[in-house]
C-alpha cells in the first residue's frame, strides 16, 4: 500500500512541475515579446529623432540664407525709396518756385511756363517712380515662394528690375541642358513675368571666369550664350510670347563678385532675366519718334 501512495505522490509532484515549467516558459516568451516591441519602438524614436535632428540643421541654414537674400531686398527697396523723397522733395520745390514764379505774370510769363513744363516733367516722373516702386514690390511677392526656396532672387541693376536664377540650379557644370528642377523653375518664373503687361525681357548668361574649351563650348562667351537661349526656348515653351523675349551672352565679363572663391564664382555663374524698360515714357521720347518718323 505505502509503495503505491508513493508512486502516486511522485505522479503528482511531476505533473505540478510540468505546469509550472510551462507557465514559466509562457511568461519568458511574453517578455521576451515585449522587450523585443519596447526595442524596436526605442530604435524608431532614436531614428526619428536623428531626421528631426538634420531637418532642424536645414532649416536653420535655410534661415541663414535667406536672412541675407532679405537684408539684399531691404537695400534694394531702401535706394528706390530714396529715389522717390528726392523726387517728391524737387516736386515740393517746384510747386514753391511756381508758386513765386506767378507773382508776375506779365514779366515771367515765359518762366512760369517753363516751370510748368517743368512741373509736369516732374509729376510724371514721380508717377512712374512709383509704379516701378509698386512694380518691384508685387514681384517680390509673387515670387515669395521661389525666393524663400533659395531658386532665385529679385534685384535693381542699373535702374532695371532683374530676376536672378543660380545657373548651378538650372544646370551641371561646363551643360546647357536644363535640369529638371531648373526647367519647373523656368516654367514658374515665365508664368509670373508673361502675366506682366507690356514688358519685354532680356536673358543674359553669365559664367565665372574659369575657363572652358570644348568642342561644344570653345570658351565661356558661348557656354553662356547656349545656356541662355536654352533659357529662352524653355520661356517660349512655358507660355511666353516671342515678340516680348531676347537672349545675350556676358560670358565672365560682369562678375557680381570675386573669382577669388568658391563662393564668389557661385554668385557669378548666373542667368539673369531682365526686365527691359519702357521707353516711352522717358522726356523727350516723343520727339525722338518725330525725329526719326521724318528721315
Amino acid at each position: 500500500m505505502r509503495t503505491v501512495m508513493t508512486v502516486v505522490g511522485l505522479g503528482l509532484s511531476a505533473c505540478v512541475s510540468q505546469s509550472v515549467h510551462d507557465a514559466l516558459q509562457a511568461d519568458h516568451t511574453k517578455t521576451r515579446a515585449e522587450l523585443t516591441e519596447r526595442t524596436q519602438a526605442l530604435d524608431a524614436a532614436a531614428a526619428k529623432n536623428k531626421a528631426l535632428s538634420t531637418k532642424n540643421d536645414e532649416l536653420t541654414a535655410a534661415n541663414s540664407s535667406l536672412g541675407t537674400r532679405v537684408t539684399t531686398l531691404e537695400a534694394a527697396l531702401k535706394e528706390l525709396e530714396a529715389r522717390k523723397a528726392d523726387l517728391e522733395t524737387r516736386y515740393a520745390k517746384a510747386l514753391a518756385d511756381l508758386a513765386a514764379l506767378t507773382k508776375d505774370k506779365s514779366k515771367l510769363q515765359g518762366s512760369v511756363e517753363q516751370m510748368t513744363q517743368a512741373l509736369q516733367d516732374l509729376e510724371k516722373r514721380k508717377a512712374q517712380a512709383e509704379a516701378r516702386l509698386s512694380e518691384f514690390r508685387s514681384l517680390l511677392s509673387r515670387f515669395k515662394s521661389l525666393i524663400d526656396a533659395g531658386k532665385l532672387s529679385v534685384r535693381i541693376v542699373e535702374g532695371r528690375m532683374v530676376v536672378v536664377l543660380a545657373t548651378d540650379i538650372l544646370f551641371a557644370s561646363g551643360s546647357a541642358a536644363l535640369s529638371k528642377e531648373g526647367k519647373a523653375a523656368i516654367v514658374e518664373v515665365s508664368q509670373v513675368l508673361a502675366s506682366i503687361p507690356k514688358r519685354s525681357f532680356q536673358v543674359d548668361g553669365h559664367t565665372d571666369s574659369v575657363p572652358i574649351a570644348t568642342a561644344q563650348f570653345p570658351s565661356n562667351w558661348e557656354l553662356a550664350s547656349a545656356r541662355a537661349l536654352t533659357v529662352v526656348k524653355a520661356m517660349l515653351e512655358a507660355g511666353m510670347p516671342k515678340e516680348r523675349i531676347s537672349a545675350a551672352s556676358f560670358a565672365d565679363a560682369r562678375p557680381v563678385a570675386s573669382n577669388d572663391s568658391a563662393e564668389g564664382k557661385a554668385a557669378n555663374r548666373r542667368i539673369e532675366i531682365s526686365i527691359v524698360p519702357d521707353l516711352s515714357g522717358l522726356p523727350g521720347f516723343e520727339e525722338l519718334q518725330r525725329v526719326d518718323q521724318s528721315r
